[in-house]
């Protein structure tokens, strides 16, 4: 009598190859960081676990939470340096810029945030005006915002300049319709200034002036490569109401008025002689009158 055999199963040994960790698999690690550590169990999930990136861990009860692996903090640790030194540049650059403007005369905040009335309707939007709903209102945070230093409001011509200096943030940038739209509601001239090499002129749209800067330490300049575009515009009151609470960038010193021990001294200007009335010895003496009935 024959027995029937069952074919063994064997386990797989194909090699898992790991994925790259992007910004996805980062950002989910910053989470999980800053958590308890309850799982998900998605692909991001799965693809840190087979990484080791993430570790499973039970507790008395069988509870599973995750805790990030020695070399998930390495991960974290390189990509907050590498976060800290785009911003010390994309901070010095902003500096630059900011100086720029103040020496051409102009009035500069940094960091401010605004809001732009758009009339088109996107998928999402940041509010919608209940007395007019044919206008939304999109946020904006111009890296730098500056108007003429004048008193005629027409003349105020206002302009943005946004500071990259990494080629994704610029490419992120361009994919949101809505900033530009924000930005050309907010200024009459619009730049990009770049970090040299992270793209060229004719990547960005010609809506947009293109500056480059030497961010290496060895140029100082900004380099003009297309000039933007100039349109005359008026700023709404919303937005001269926000530049008032906001606080402009101090001036660099040359229009500063000089301190009073540096103000020339000049000789007290004595005071101008007293004019006295004459004595009364010397007024004539009064004309007697007639008498009356003689």
């Amino acid at each position: 009598m024959q027995t029937a055999t069952h074919p063994v199963m064997h386990p797989m040994t194909h090699p898992v190859t790991h994925p790259v960790m992007g910004a996805l698999h980062r950002r989910r690690l910053r989470e999980v960081w800053r958590s308890s550590g309850w799982p998900c169990r998605d692909a991001i999930e799965l693809e840190l676990l087979a990484a080791g990136m993430l570790l499973r861990h039970l507790d008395a009860q069988g509870r599973e939470t995750l805790h990030v692996s020695d070399s998930g903090i390495q991960l974290l640790a390189a990509t907050l340096q590498k976060n800290r030194a785009a911003f010390d540049a994309h901070e010095a650059l902003v500096g630059r810029v900011t100086l720029e403007m103040q020496r051409a005369g102009r009035v500069v905040w940094r960091g401010l945030r605004l809001r732009a009335p758009l009339s088109t309707w996107p998928a999402a939007v940041d509010a919608v005006d209940t007395a007019d709903p044919g206008i939304r209102w999109v946020g904006a945070m111009p890296d730098v915002f500056s108007i003429r230093h004048t008193t005629v409001e027409d003349y105020a011509e206002p302009v943005v300049h946004e500071i990259k200096v990494r080629r994704a943030d610029l490419l992120a940038d361009l994919r949101r319709g809505d900033k530009g739209a924000a930005y050309s509601a907010l200024a009459s001239q619009c730049w990009y200034v770049l970090a040299a090499g992270i793209a060229d002129a004719d990547e960005v749209p010609a809506a947009y002036g293109v500056m480059v800067a030497d961010c290496s330490g060895s140029g100082s300049g900004l380099t003009v490569l297309r000039p933007a575009p100039r349109r005359a515009m008026r700023l709404p009151f919303g937005v001269w109401m926000a530049l008032a609470r906001a606080n402009a960038e101090p001036g660099t010193g040359l229009d500063l008025q000089e301190p009073l021990s540096a103000m020339p001294v000049f000789a007290p200007v004595p005071p101008a002689p007293a004019v006295l009335a004459a004595p009364l010895s010397t007024q004539p003496p009064p004309v007697p009158l007639p008498p009356s009935g003689g």
